[in-house]
């Protein structure tokens, strides 16, 4: 078993992989035309694609006059014939599974998986790793045993269809020789309650030669911190073959100090950039920034730039146009029978050659209560910033706007879970704040022209995030905190396990 497992990773077939992915990014503008003409051929016989007239769709132009962008509630009448059973609605024949998400404005999604697009889940993952291994040499890790800390793989039937987490889908396509490398057990990866799961996952674990973990970081930081609750030591003790730390689903950055801390050591990293509508981009070297874009896995991108979106008719563009660190809305056409579809993220490339992007948050994601724009990426940078000059680690952290209904001034509210608090809480508040001015021009103006305070940072009790995410059932699984909210009512929430008052930054007016 040990032995077949090792001679399937092994180094020729990583090098035999890594050949092919070298070969994909140079040619992905062509990987991505070819990837269209054969989407729209494959699909005009479908219903969709008879309604969208895609048998006189010659080029991208006219895909863009037949097809306009979609969000998910634009795509329910479809998916609804789906569940009654009718076959090529979207894509040829049904899905094999749908992948239950829950949105943050439509409720629960039903994402088609198909034949033609579950490769592009299975497969993703398993290159990010031969890439890792034929680039470093490393494959020690492929000898021990690997956790991925997943949503369960209990499935149930939603007209006649298996619907379940894209995790717990993924989980059947395990091929069996890795079964017997793969932790936790079945049974413990069907527990719905997380924290029974957790402690059921360290029991499994602690005594294992672990050489892989995976997840999403907050839940891994859960996972170590239940270990080092167990066993008083340092991961790196408990686990000293453990080598590769497998992550994707928000920013790593805010969550690596501590993270590392937990282990002891830095160690090697690779990120993901998985989504129940595909499987996007992964990490390809340790020596680059950024994730390589799967341009050549039967999704075709398109990119709207952030200013464009909400217009009735925004600039679509295709891969061969987009600009450097440029913050686009990630659209996507693909095998699964997706058609410009809105993901809800954005993204920025990094390089073009091969095509990187880093991930720079959700679309709903970001607060502009006064007309500042402020996203994901710039709170994580500014706090981030911050926290390094200082040495501080930061468990989680969210921001929400506090609009004031009286004669001070509104303010961005940073309600923070320290792992150790900075001595002087005003000072660093005022860090954040000088950070964020520099990273948005906005904010910036907005804080000179007095219009709004300088931000004030709550401290959040430890835990206080994990149980804030247990009392509205998020505890665990794929579920992640918003980094920002346009309204107060996430923070009102945690207002329950905030354990000291407002700091505020001192200002110079």
């Amino acid at each position: 078993m040990e032995m077949k497992f090792k001679s399937y990773l092994a180094k020729p077939f990583a090098t035999y992989i890594f050949k092919q992915i070298k070969k994909s990014m140079v040619n992905a503008v062509p990987d991505q035309e070819s990837i269209f003409t054969a989407l729209i051929k494959n699909a005009s016989k479908t219903e969709f694609g008879k309604e969208h007239h895609f048998e006189t769709i010659k080029s991208y132009e006219d895909f863009k006059k037949n097809v306009p962008v979609r969000e998910y509630e634009d795509f329910k009448p479809y998916i609804e014939k789906i569940k009654l059973g009718k076959q090529n609605i979207l894509w040829k024949g049904s899905p094999l599974y749908f992948a239950k998400t829950s949105g943050t404005t439509s409720g629960i999604k039903y994402i088609p998986i198909t034949k033609d697009s579950i490769p592009n889940h299975i497969n993703t993952a398993r290159n990010a790793l031969l890439c890792y291994m034929a680039q470093t040499g490393k494959s020690e890790f492929a000898n021990g045993k690997m956790i991925f800390l997943s949503g369960s793989p209990e499935l149930e039937r939603v007209g006649g269809i298996p619907t379940g987490r894209l995790s717990g889908i993924v989980n059947h396509h395990i091929p069996r020789y890795l079964r017997s490398n793969q932790l936790p057990s079945f049974e413990t990866n069907c527990i719905d309650d997380w924290e029974e799961k957790l402690s059921k996952i360290v029991e499994e674990t602690v005594n294992e030669k672990m050489t892989l973990i995976s997840g999403i970081p907050p839940w891994m930081q859960m996972y170590f911190d239940e270990l080092e609750k167990k066993t008083g030591k340092k991961i790196k003790d408990i686990f000293p073959d453990f080598s590769v730390m497998v992550q994707g689903g928000v920013n790593f950055e805010p969550y690596k100090a501590k993270l590392f801390e937990s282990v002891g050591k830095e160690i090697d990293t690779i990120e993901l950039y998985p989504a129940s509508e595909g499987f996007f981009a992964f990490q390809d070297s340790q020596s680059e920034n950024g994730l390589l874009l799967n341009t050549d896995s039967g999704i075709f991108y398109e990119f709207i730039p952030v200013e464009e979106i909400s217009k009735e008719n925004p600039i679509r563009l295709s891969l061969k146009d987009v600009e450097l660190n440029k913050n686009y809305v990630l659209i996507v056409s693909s095998n699964a029978g997706l058609w410009a579809y809105n993901i809800g993220d954005t993204i920025k490339f990094i390089s073009k050659n091969p095509y990187r992007i880093l991930v720079t948050g959700r679309v709903k994601h970001f607060i502009s209560a006064f007309g500042e724009h402020v996203i994901g990426e710039e709170v994580e940078e500014a706090l981030q910033k911050a926290s390094e000059t200082e040495n501080i680690k930061i468990t989680e952290f969210t921001v929400a706007p506090h609009i004031s209904n009286n004669d001070t001034k509104s303010y961005h509210e940073w309600y923070i879970e320290f792992e150790n608090i900075p001595n002087d809480l005003k000072k660093f508040a005022a860090q954040v704040d000088m950070n964020l001015r520099a990273k948005n021009v906005y904010y910036d103006d907005l804080i000179k022209g007095n219009i709004l305070q300088p931000l004030k940072i709550r401290v959040v009790q430890k835990n206080g995030f994990i149980n804030y995410m247990k009392s509205v059932g998020k505890l665990g699984g794929q579920n992640k905190v918003p980094r920002l909210s346009n309204d107060h009512k996430l923070a009102t929430e945690l207002e329950k396990w905030v354990k000291q008052k407002i700091a505020e930054p001192v200002t110079d007016h």
